[in-house]
């Protein structure tokens, strides 16, 4: 198996419990209580500024010029697509942005710095991975998506044709760059994927606070 795949089927229990947790179920049916979404938005939107830096440091470190002018492209696309979504999604759930950040959010917050600090191409690829990949594969059902915009516009910035080839150019790459590092470097690679998947499930289960 590829390293991408390798690190996936190791931290399967956990993907897992992510891709199908509660949140996603309701979020797919349309049930998830408003103040569940609110929070769990709130807190989403927290990561949009880190995460435009980080995909601007996997620009800035890429060994590839067709990756880098492809990560350029998802970029802007995040800048434009997905702020007007939490703008008119919060607007409506009554959020008024910024909120304090949870401890699973202010946790990701952390990674994406450290990566994007570091300086390295791959780690900074593995965060995007995982954050990416993830998300693509709970949003990737035969379901009928629900009717409300506001469920179904979060599960379509999530999946499709042009998702889904963003999402194979990250393993592609992370799995280019890992080939060719040394044994530490793919090391700290595993250990950033491994906690961003962890982080991930943490977030889910976050939006429901103590219910």
């Amino acid at each position: 198996m590829s390293f991408s795949r390798d690190l996936r089927a190791a931290t399967s229990t956990t993907w897992d419990a992510a891709t199908g947790h509660r949140f996603v179920a309701e979020l797919w049916t349309g049930t998830v209580e408003d103040a569940v979404l609110a929070r769990y938005l709130a807190q989403d939107a927290l990561f949009l500024d880190r995460f435009v830096a980080l995909l601007g440091a996997a620009v800035a470190t890429a060994d590839d010029t067709q990756a880098r002018l492809a990560i350029a492209r998802q970029l802007g696309l995040v800048a434009s697509d997905e702020d007007d979504y939490f703008a008119r999604a919060l607007a409506r759930l009554g959020v008024t942005p910024p909120v304090e950040p949870l401890p699973p959010t202010q946790g990701f917050l952390d990674l994406m710095d450290d990566a994007r600090r570091s300086g390295a191409y791959g780690v900074a690829l593995t965060v995007l991975l995982v954050a990416e990949w993830l998300y693509l594969d709970w949003a990737t059902r035969p379901d009928t998506a629900p009717p409300d915009w506001l469920h179904r516009e979060w599960i379509d910035l999530h999946r499709g044709p042009g998702f889904t080839a963003w999402v194979d150019l990250l393993r592609a790459e992370t799995d280019r760059v890992a080939a060719g590092v040394d044994d530490l470097a793919r090391e700290r690679m595993g250990e950033v994927f491994r906690r961003a998947v962890d982080l991930e499930l943490a977030f889910f289960d976050a939006a429901y606070g103590d219910r």
